[in-house]
């Protein structure tokens, strides 16, 4: 097809050489192109601009190609919705709540943590009619309810909202994902310590939490003087830090108390200069870092977000930050919690965790799951670059370490003899299981709605593609009689003072019909 400008110079051609009192019929209908033949579909493959009478092109090979059956409807496949074999279960994100999401992915991979909660006693489920709906009430139930569905559904991902509005995290606004985690983990213990079991009350202590003290030491007598004190996590200061072990070397450094901050010291009865620092006692099997990215800004009056890399070993010895040397004190990394985002105020949480019977690494990203090659942690580039003003570039990490400008928590677990996992089964109980074969009955159900659904809208679709083709194979041929498109709503409204003679109807035409004269 020629240019447009060509063509309206070819229909105005006429112009330099015939007077305006030469002025024909003829001239006006070349130069509007009226009465133009149509188009040989041959020469021209589309509804050229240039002849308002060309009909090539104009949708008719949507109708006469191939069909595509994804184009009668808008119903997803069901069969995407089901978890493949050897996979993990996802985390529906309810809108600001990812970092609840991660939190999750990473305790339902604790074994001892599952297990345990597994062994909780549930009177309501264990008696429950499987007729009528189970709802679980307390944040024990949830979970419980919640990790059976992560280990036997058939779902790709499960709903959590069930849990988040039990702890009433359904606002739609982004919490404190720092202060999430140890809000949680004591609540859980509260929870815990009810039951009847003596072997169940302790667990988050022997789990997550660890001992500490603060010690001072007065420098006018000598005395020391100890605060005991427990953790569920240590909060390391990364200002100013590329590695970790310089962050816990700060956590643990003395300080000193001076001039408004003297100590009052009760051997002495006075106040005086004193030292301080803290002393780690005892440590727990699950070791939660929290690096302080999200801290307060004086200058604003807001909080900001370090965007700085840090260095982070696979293997951890705290052996050398204990004043009492314990046994046990060799960790490797089990799970590291990202935020992407330069703002502490907004962003997205992801978690890499590493699964305890495999080993194997995964990446858990609300409902999609990424499982790494290789049985190595790999920080993607994704993970690590925030849009900041000034990029810093990303050091060079040495063996068995990793390196990241978004990692705020690193959660450790003990090294141990053997493999400490063989001896828990995470077996999902019998009254856990109905309510999760129930939930998967519900889902298949679905799944064969929506096929018949789908297949409904595409018989539909095909039968409707049928008619316009049909009508397609009515459009005369070059030499053929006239007609016009005319719109159908316009017909229905003239349909009482008008006398027409329908030939064909599409609703595919854009409501469309053709008229025969």
């Amino acid at each position: 097809m020629a240019p447009r400008i060509q063509l309206e110079r070819a229909a105005w051609s006429w112009a330099d050489t015939v007077k305006p009192e030469d002025v024909t019929e003829e001239h006006i209908e070349k130069a509007y192109r009226i009465r133009v033949p149509a188009c040989k579909r041959v020469v021209c493959r589309r509804n050229c601009k240039g002849n308002p009478n060309c009909l090539v092109g104009i949708g008719e090979q949507g109708w006469l190609g191939e069909i595509d059956e994804n184009s009668f409807h808008n119903i997803d496949d069901p069969n995407s919705e089901k978890r493949d074999k050897n996979k993990f279960v996802g985390l529906t994100n309810l809108g600001a709540t990812c970092y609840v999401n991660t939190f999750l992915q990473v305790w339902f991979h604790n074994l001892e943590l599952r297990e345990t909660l597994y062994l909780c006693q549930n009177s309501r489920a264990e008696e429950h009619n499987m007729e009528s709906d189970y709802e679980p009430q307390s944040i024990c139930e949830h979970l419980q309810y919640l990790f059976a569905l992560l280990q036997n559904s058939n779902r790709r991902y499960i709903d959590p909202s069930g849990l988040v509005k039990a702890l009433g995290l359904d606002t739609g606004q982004q919490q404190d994902a720092q202060e999430f985690s140890k809000l949680f983990l004591s609540l859980l213990e509260d929870t815990l310590s009810k039951q009847k079991n003596p072997n169940l009350q302790n667990v988050i202590q022997q789990q997550f939490c660890g001992q500490s003290a603060y010690v001072t030491v007065c420098n006018q007598c000598g005395r020391s003087s100890l605060l005991p004190s427990r953790f569920y996590e240590l909060e390391l200061s990364i200002q100013g830090h590329k590695q970790l072990t310089e962050c816990i070397t700060e956590f643990l450094k003395e300080e000193k108390l001076e001039g408004d901050n003297r100590y009052f010291c009760e051997n002495c009865h006075s106040k005086q200069n004193a030292t301080r620092h803290i002393k780690l006692q005892t440590l727990p099997r699950t070791l939660n870092l929290q690096l302080m990215r999200f801290v307060f800004d004086r200058q604003t009056g807001h909080k900001k977000k370090l965007n700085s890399f840090i260095s982070f070993p696979e293997v951890l010895d705290m052996g050398p930050f204990l004043e009492e040397k314990d046994e046990k004190c060799v960790y490797e990394l089990n799970a590291v919690l990202i935020h992407r985002g330069i703002s502490a105020y907004s962003g997205h949480y992801i978690a890499h965790v590493r699964d305890g019977r495999t080993k194997e690494w995964y990446k858990f990203n609300d409902e999609e799951i990424e499982k790494m090659e290789g049985k190595k942690l790999q920080l993607g580039i994704d993970d690590d670059i925030a849009e900041a003003k000034s990029q810093t570039r990303k050091p060079k990490c040495s063996k068995g370490y990793h390196c990241s400008r978004n990692a705020y928590m690193l959660v450790y677990k003990q090294q141990t003899e053997g493999d400490s996992n063989e001896k828990i089964t995470e077996e999902v109980p019998a009254f856990l299981q109905k309510l999760v074969d129930r939930d998967n009955r519900k889902f298949e159900e679905w799944c064969i709605e929506m096929a018949d659904m789908r297949k409904q809208s595409v018989d539909k679709g095909k039968a409707k593609h049928e008619e316009v083709k049909e009508l397609y194979k009515l459009l005369p041929a070059e030499d053929g009689q006239p007609f016009e498109f005319v719109p159908l709503e316009w017909l229905k409204k003239c349909a009482g003072c008008w006398n027409f003679r329908m030939e064909g109807k599409c609703n595919g035409l854009s409501d469309l019909v053709i008229i025969f004269q």
